[in-house]
């Protein structure tokens, strides 16, 4: 870049001294000599448009595209009606960027207002923010809401995906708050060892629960919820939000705080992202809100208008009293989200929820008949575990056929996962393919 900085030489050295340096050797002198660059870099010339088009093109090709896929733990197939597309990819919410001048850029406020007022009503809370990066860092910024002077324990359920666990333990690290996983047993939190702990703890903060759960299993949240409040903590639900379509939202079990991925809300699987964290609670909790909310008021003409009702210390004034460090937020995935759930509506929603549901208990019910049966057997969504005698050979016959299997877990069982997107042709050539391998 130093080719492009309207400088000379003279110059950029006559700024180097009038700051207390020689050269641009002593102004990096801080930094170790076996980190430094020596000699020239290995890399390749430089390539023509249309080489690196057929280089890319050449790299792009190498990913494998499953026409049908059983996999979920996290990341989910769902369809994405096209208005999705043809409306976010406008230029116009394509390149724009974070409202700095906020209340001049109407459109985008808007759209992340319509979004904000659909997250909350889905989860039945109160008031969701602007949106976070993704569902496992909303995990960790709805527990370190909870903290405060007296409490400061954070306890998560064994049953939450192990990778939003490892997302709260690195937030809490010199953070001075304790990380406990509660154990599972048989598939669902321990609720007798979490009553015990929180109990034993008065220090308890709040207790994090997966709905469904990272094995698909529907938890019993309201007793989990009577316990947790019992003891003074605060209960936060991580869920997946197409599931509340079907499943009774957290406002009605009376959770705290709800968060989760809003990846399966038209964004598609795209190779692992961007993917978009929703974050609602009630609105006693409005003031420790992570980032954003927006707002609605009017105009000096009295004509309806949106504004940022409260912006996140850390990116203004008072630093010292964030209580995060969230300066922005994952507004394009928001408005893909609010589409989507425009588009389909709140009967498309309940569908999407329904077919998910069915179209997996159908291949649970036909995957026991070949003998894979269910490791765990509470209810379930759209996901669940089977037994499967090798399911490392089971995925690569699978793969042949141009189908992704469910994932390996412990126990040399396997994680199934169907969306709407699995048609019963598709859910009975699985079970045809396991019934042929073993």
């Amino acid at each position: 870049m130093g080719t492009f900085i309207p400088n000379t030489k003279e110059e950029q050295l006559k700024m180097l001294k009038e700051i207390g340096y020689k050269d641009f050797d002593d102004l990096f002198k801080v930094i170790p000599d076996e980190a430094k660059v020596k000699g020239e870099l290995n890399l390749p010339e430089g390539m023509s448009e249309i080489e690196v088009d057929r280089k890319v093109q050449g790299l792009a090709d190498k990913n494998v595209v499953f026409r049908s896929v059983f996999r979920g733990a996290g990341a989910y197939n769902h369809y994405v009606p096209s208005a999705v597309d043809a409306i976010a990819n406008k230029e116009e919410f394509l390149t724009a960027y974070t409202p700095y001048q906020a209340e001049i850029s109407q459109g985008i406020l808007q759209s992340i207002f319509e979004y904000q007022t659909m997250i909350a009503e889905i989860t039945g809370m109160d008031i969701a923010n602007a949106s976070l990066y993704d569902g496992a860092s909303a995990a960790a910024e709805a527990c370190w809401m909870c903290k405060d002077r007296k409490h400061s324990t954070i306890y998560v359920s064994g049953a939450v995906d192990g990778r939003i666990q490892e997302v709260i333990n690195t937030y809490s690290f010199g953070r001075e708050s304790k990380v406990v996983v509660v154990p599972e047993k048989d598939g669902v939190t321990d609720a007798v060892a979490l009553k015990k702990l929180l109990s034993d703890d008065p220090e308890a903060s709040c207790f994090l629960v997966q709905y469904p759960n990272f094995y698909g299993v529907i938890e019993d949240v309201d007793e989990l919820c009577k316990i947790t409040h019992d003891a003074g903590a605060k209960f936060i639900m991580y869920c997946q939000p197409l599931a509340l379509g079907a499943l009774r939202s957290p406002g009605e079990i009376g959770a705290d705080i709800a968060v989760g991925e809003g990846q399966p809300l038209g964004l598609g699987l795209e190779f692992g992202g961007p993917y978009l964290g929703y974050l609602s609670t009630k609105e006693e909790n409005m003031r420790s809100i992570p980032g954003r909310l927006i707002g609605e008021t009017v105009d000096t003409r009295g004509e309806r208008g949106f504004v940022l009702t409260i912006q996140a210390r850390e990116q203004h004034i008072r630093r010292e009293k964030a209580s995060s460090n969230v300066c922005s937020n994952e507004a394009w995935c928001a408005l893909r989200a609010g589409i989507y759930l425009s588009t389909i509506g709140p009967k498309g929603f309940e569908d999407v929820a329904t077919l998910c549901s069915s179209k997996a208990h159908y291949l649970a019910d036909e995957l026991e008949k070949i003998g894979m049966k269910r490791v765990y057997k509470g209810e379930f969504w759209n996901e669940f575990v089977t037994t499967c005698p090798d399911a490392e050979k089971l995925n690569k016959a699978l793969e042949k056929k141009g189908i992704l299997g469910g994932l390996p877990v412990e126990g040399g069982n396997i994680l199934w996962c169907c969306t709407e997107l699995n048609s019963k042709e598709d859910i009975d050539e699985v079970v045809a393919i396991a019934k042929e391998v073993f």
